[in-house]
């Protein structure tokens, strides 16, 4: 589409997407919140905001920044996707509403109450363990194992297929980005998967006292069909996983650089909420979110033309200081009220209930089993086109 001459909005030259980038996004950020207000990535011709204020308003405004043409860089309408879209990311009213009314009626507080014990338990089993080895990797064996223990059983899907969930997972968010060297790596390895993933949505392959098993029940009340009631599992199971594997990693990180925040949580455990809170805000594990415009919108002058995707650059916004004060500090007693990591408005996380209740008990069993938590070596990070995480945390704890 290129950019008139007319148009004015900021230029940025750094690829957010280039292997440095990804590995060290910080420059790309700061670049672009001093920056105009609208930006523009000329390499992919792409639109983005960075400001919180934007970017709170544009995922409000699903009128005219639109979730429909997908939250990726590709244009759904216009191109051939690798699987169908998911009906709660992927859809604007009157469709969004309709599904989204079918997950708000499973994840209500009473659901949230029955498996609360189930996550406790897991929890306070593995913090144990891993605390009196006294070292262990609190990225792979703590914040990666602790969901893939709890969501698939909370979900009700077989044994088998689990690993194959997170090799879809993985494609799924680098296929949000570029085609670039990570969404080929991730199309290779899921190849084989593809359909083994497809098959054991279906409700047959699910236990009949998981969610998932709700979730079949819930569309069938509400006539909605068996294809639809799959992708709505294996939508949750993707919004379930990866995302909170980052935010448990990323929170572990921080209390452990910080030693005077893992005191104040070890004196009162009811702040590992807010320690999470703090952790999304600051390092969020979901960086950016796609949109689309569906008739030209102006801001401060300069014209986005419609039908051009929009990036939402939620990592940027929640360290925008003309919001949050020091946004680089991690910081426990911020108000972090505000910050956009689980979006806002109608497609905001249906799943944040969920996650939350993952790190708050993970987070809680390793407060309760660690009198102190230190790193023991350098931080290993993610490469992936639409998340940040990490792939090692060596700690050293004390056992309590």
């Amino acid at each position: 589409m290129g950019v008139s001459a007319k148009f004015k909005p900021s230029v940025i030259g750094i690829d957010p997407f280039a292997e440095e980038t990804l590995r060290a996004p910080e420059a790309f950020e700061r670049a672009a919140l001093l920056a105009g207000p609208v930006l523009y990535l000329p390499q992919y011709d792409l639109w983005a905001l960075a400001r919180h204020e934007l970017v709170k308003s544009a995922f409000t405004d699903w009128r005219r920044f639109s979730s429909a043409s997908g939250t990726g860089l590709t244009n759904i309408r216009k191109a051939e996707v690798w699987r169908r879209p998911s009906l709660i990311l992927e859809t604007d009213p009157p469709e969004h509403s309709r599904y989204r009314k079918i997950m708000a009626a499973i994840l209500t507080g009473k659901t949230l109450t029955r498996i609360r014990d189930q996550f406790s338990q897991a929890a306070d089993e593995l913090a144990a363990r891993l605390v009196a080895q006294g070292r262990f990797d609190a990225a792979r064996d703590f914040a990666e194992v602790f969901p893939f223990i709890v969501v698939p059983t909370m979900l009700g899907l077989p044994q088998e297929v689990r690993h194959a969930m997170l090799t879809y997972s993985e494609l799924n968010f680098n296929a949000m980005g570029p085609d670039n060297f990570l969404l080929q790596q991730s199309r290779e390895k899921a190849a084989p998967i593809l359909e083994i993933v497809a098959e054991y949505c279906r409700r047959e392959h699910l236990s009949d006292d998981g969610l998932g098993a709700q979730i079949y029940a819930e569309c069938a009340a509400a006539g909605v069909g068996e294809d639809d009631a799959a992708v709505l599992v294996r939508t949750f199971f993707s919004a379930s996983m990866d995302t909170t594997m980052n935010g448990i990693g990323f929170t572990v990180q921080s209390l452990a650089e910080h030693p005077d925040q893992w005191a104040m949580v070890r004196e009162d455990p009811s702040l590992v909420k807010a320690a999470f809170d703090e952790s999304l805000r600051h390092r969020s594990p979901s960086p950016y979110i796609g949109r689309t415009t569906a008739c030209d919108i102006e801001i401060d002058g300069v014209t986005i033309p419609a039908e051009s995707k929009v990036l939402l650059l939620v990592a940027a916004a929640n360290r925008d200081p003309r919001r949050f004060e020091e946004p680089d500090r991690f910081d426990l007693r911020r108000k972090t009220a505000g910050h956009v990591a689980f979006g806002v408005g109608i497609h905001a996380c249906i799943g944040q209930m969920v996650a939350k209740l993952e790190a708050e008990m993970a987070l809680a069993a390793l407060v309760r089993h660690a009198s102190e938590i230190v790193l023991d070596g350098e931080p290993q990070y993610q490469m992936n086109n639409w998340l940040r995480g990490l792939t090692s945390l060596p700690v050293r704890t004390v056992a309590a």
